[in-house]
């Protein structure tokens, strides 16, 4: 079964599927008038839009796919369902589907702020992973200042284009990681658009 980019637009983002992995059915969600129908892994519910407890949107990329983002959505008895913006195709394509996650993803919160919903709205990582990403990246910078300048001591220029190539080519790839999930609040009628594709 082929996910189409368009993750079923047909009633302006009212439903949307994804393939989390080659093996297996495709994860399948639509908003009814009672509220978020999903079908994942040979298990199904409905969730009324009000039994929503937290959405937490954020961008979450992986080696086969760059540019890939996920929202987390909770209910208030203790599940939880993630939705990929991205769809397995082949053993060597992952696929992303923009449009209709962005789709979804608004028309969703649209739902919840009609029917009334008090959930958490949270984006980016927790606070906590965020602070140990910022401290890890900390420590790495030291460490590469430190080899920078024991490479200028001794005049070995190649390891000094090297540690600034990396340099640079690490902060370009995690910079924007970091910068995008930064932790925050957002409301029903502002979402970060730097969390949706």
């Amino acid at each position: 079964m082929k996910v189409q980019d368009s993750g079923v637009e047909a009633a302006a983002g009212a439903s949307y599927a994804y393939r989390a992995s080659l093996v297996g059915s495709a994860h399948r969600f639509e908003l009814t008038e009672e509220g978020l129908s999903w079908h994942v892994a040979g298990r199904s519910g409905l969730w009324c839009y009000d039994e929503i407890s937290a959405i937490r949107l954020s961008f979450r990329p992986v080696s086969m796919q760059q540019h890939r983002f996920r929202a987390d959505v909770s209910h208030t008895k203790g599940g939880r369902i993630a939705i990929l913006s991205t769809s397995w195709q082949t053993a060597a394509l992952m696929a992303p589907q923009d449009n209709g996650f962005r789709n979804f993803i608004v028309e969703l919160h649209a739902r919840m702020a009609q029917a009334g919903s008090r959930a958490e709205l949270t984006a980016g990582l927790g606070r906590r992973t965020y602070v140990t990403v910022l401290v890890f990246l900390a420590v790495l910078a030291v460490a590469m200042t430190g080899l920078l300048i024991r490479a200028l001591l001794i005049g070995e220029f190649a390891g000094v284009l090297f540690i600034v190539g990396f340099a640079a080519l690490f902060a370009w790839q995690v910079g924007g990681f970091v910068r995008r999930n930064q932790p925050r609040s957002y409301s029903f009628d502002h979402l970060p658009r730097a969390l949706l594709p």
